[in-house]
């Protein structure tokens, strides 16, 4: 059992890794309430699975740009600056979300809007929030963190959506926003006292020369190209956020959106809770397909059964094969990266596991409106099956990564080994 468990060893070692592990912790909780919230408003006031399905489309341009721009600013400025400022505008956002649901006739452009300046301020964070972890954990801990990281975001997945489910059905949009909102100030009381994180002295300036810089650094390392692939093939084929309100109306079980939102998060969270394993595991790129394809093949079983149940249940296997190749992706980038590009990586990342489920909205809302939301269900995790089959099959440079032999995992841990590790 001792060898499940999670290890604790970067919450143990870093003060500030705790005060950012609580702050995400908050913050995902009451992220998530508004995650239920507004597609249950948009279905409301539209009756669109299509529509609902566009805040996918919105929320991609942003995120493509802002991604990039960000993870040059990450490494130009100072990380926690950042993150202060762009958890503050959050916050600002769940306002505005709260005035509009409050409104005698809400209406839907603000939810759009939202949704587009959201994108922005988180592509701006992340990149800045997976720069910083290195600088505040020791390398061999890296992977451990990933996995904390991990349990604290699902934890929030899985709160947020089942008492979401609950709060809008019985108290009303409002109030989730509301509990949004106050999360966002509870969650910056923890990153202000965060440590300054200034840019490195071999930081390129902000700009366009900087992103090109990052993107050939990316393109170099094939095995971080095969991650990315797999992400955003298995994101954009198979995630089906943007019809889970409809899947449930034709289940008969509109109680069981909130959990069925849940469910993604709550299969993250038993992998997060006994990942004591992954810190044995060196071959994280065969560890990445597999996983990938599985989650493929859980979605496309959901989409086919008929019984809410058994649904909820597959959709929980597939959020837990996703996990498992979000491990061992995190790992790969962090152990191999060099600090001076790490946010313009983090950037690149973010487009990875995001843009993949921006267009899945589309997609599973698009093929629902035109052929039924359980065939864009099972059909979508089909086709990620296969991708990765293929995957399997022409990326041997992700398929043969080893953590112990790779020569940019093996120079970067040297180098780490050569300087104490920073404690806070």
């Amino acid at each position: 059992m001792p060898a499940l468990l999670p290890d604790l060893a970067p919450w143990k070692a870093s003060a500030d890794f705790r005060r950012l592990w609580a702050s995400g912790l908050i913050s995902n909780f009451g992220s998530f309430l508004t995650f239920v919230a507004l597609p249950v408003q948009l279905k409301d006031l539209t009756g669109s699975a299509a529509a609902v399905g566009a805040i996918g489309a919105v929320e991609l341009i942003p995120l493509i740009v802002f991604g990039l721009y960000g993870g040059a600013l990450a490494d130009a400025l100072d990380k926690r600056r950042l993150i202060v400022w762009t958890e503050a505008g959050q916050g600002l956002l769940s306002a505005a979300l709260l005035v509009n649901a409050l409104l005698p006739g809400p209406a839907v452009w603000p939810l759009y809007v939202v949704a587009a300046l959201s994108s922005a301020l988180v592509s701006v964070q992340r990149p800045a929030l997976d720069s910083l972890l290195p600088r505040i954990v020791a390398h061999e801990h890296l992977p451990a963190a990933a996995s904390l990281n991990s349990f604290r975001w699902t934890v929030g997945g899985v709160a947020g959506p089942a008492v979401a489910g609950v709060v809008v059905a019985y108290a009303g949009l409002g109030w989730a926003y509301a509990a949004d909102l106050l999360t966002f100030a509870v969650s910056l009381a923890f990153v202000v006292r965060i440590a300054p994180s200034p840019a490195s002295h071999e930081a390129a300036r902000p700009d366009l020369r900087a992103v090109v810089e990052g993107a050939r650094y990316a393109w170099s390392r094939k095995e971080l190209l095969g991650t990315y692939a797999v992400d955003l093939a298995a994101m954009f084929l198979a995630m089906p956020l943007a019809v889970l309100p409809f899947l449930a109306d034709e289940l008969h079980a509109a109680w069981s959106l909130g959990l069925m939102y849940a469910t993604f998060p709550l299969g993250a969270l038993l992998v997060s809770a006994t990942a004591g394993w992954t810190s044995r595991v060196h071959r994280h790129g065969r560890m990445v397909v597999l996983s990938a394809a599985l989650w493929g093949l859980a979605v496309t079983a959901a989409g086919l059964v008929g019984d809410v149940w058994l649904v909820l249940l597959l959709l929980t296997v597939a959020g837990a094969c996703d996990m498992v190749s979000g491990i061992f992706r995190g790992a790969m980038w962090n152990q191999t990266i060099p600090d001076e590009l790490r946010g313009r990586l983090a950037g690149i990342e973010l487009l990875s596991y995001s843009v993949g489920p921006q267009l899945g909205q589309v997609r599973s809302g698009g093929v629902a409106a035109w052929a039924g939301v359980r065939m864009s269900v099972w059909s979508g995790g089909a086709l990620c099956a296969g991708a990765m089959g293929l995957f399997a099959l022409c990326l041997p440079g992700l398929t043969a990564y080893d953590a112990r032999t790779n020569v940019h995992a093996v120079r970067l841990r040297e180098q780490r080994a050569a300087t104490a590790p920073t404690r806070v």
